[in-house]
């Protein structure tokens, strides 16, 4: 079963710095095989037995941790979830730049009592719940959201972006290896 691994925060500005031999043997550490990363941001795509579980995120973390001394949080998800979540993306059809277009994916539900932001308190960016995912379209450019700080943070500690370029990336790499 094909799988897709998000590692949060590495890579990005300089900080966090993991070579992607160190996250290939860290997704290995954990049991997957026929481990491939693409970019420098923390993504993989891989091979297992079964659909991925917490414990081999929590593997993974560790392997990263020990082999960089970097602790990120980690995202694994069977490939039919993976497609799902980009799939049901509400916002592609008003996007105009892919760079601009981000879902961010949770390794957990969307926590109770949590609701986007109001478009009216966000103009001109648009944020949509999905199942285990947020889908955010900023026109202006990421660096300039007016999403609160305080959204992020009620979805909990593992939660990580990636624009819809790689997005598509990393399912032109599944549909390459499925």
């Amino acid at each position: 079963m094909l799988g897709v691994g998000l590692i949060r925060g590495i890579n990005v500005g300089g900080n966090a710095r993991v070579a992607k031999a160190d996250l290939a043997a860290a997704f290995e550490a954990a049991g997957f095989e026929d481990v491939v990363t693409l970019l420098q941001s923390g993504n993989v795509v891989f091979r297992g037995t079964g659909a991925p579980t917490a414990a081999q995120a929590g593997a993974v973390t560790a392997a990263l941790a020990e082999s960089s001394g970097v602790t990120a949080g980690v995202v694994l998800l069977p490939e039919e979830r993976f497609r799902r979540i980009a799939a049901d993306n509400p916002l592609v059809d008003i996007a105009d730049d892919d760079s601009r277009l981000v879902v961010t994916f949770l390794d957990h539900d969307v926590p109770a009592g949590v609701s986007a932001p109001d478009d009216a308190d966000l103009a001109p960016e648009i944020v949509r719940l999905g199942e285990r995912a947020i889908y955010q379209w900023s026109p202006l450019g990421v660096s300039k959201s007016v999403v609160p700080a305080a959204f992020w943070r009620s979805l909990g500690p593992v939660a990580t972006g990636r624009n819809q370029r790689t997005v598509l990336r990393l399912i032109a790499e599944l549909d390459r290896r499925g």
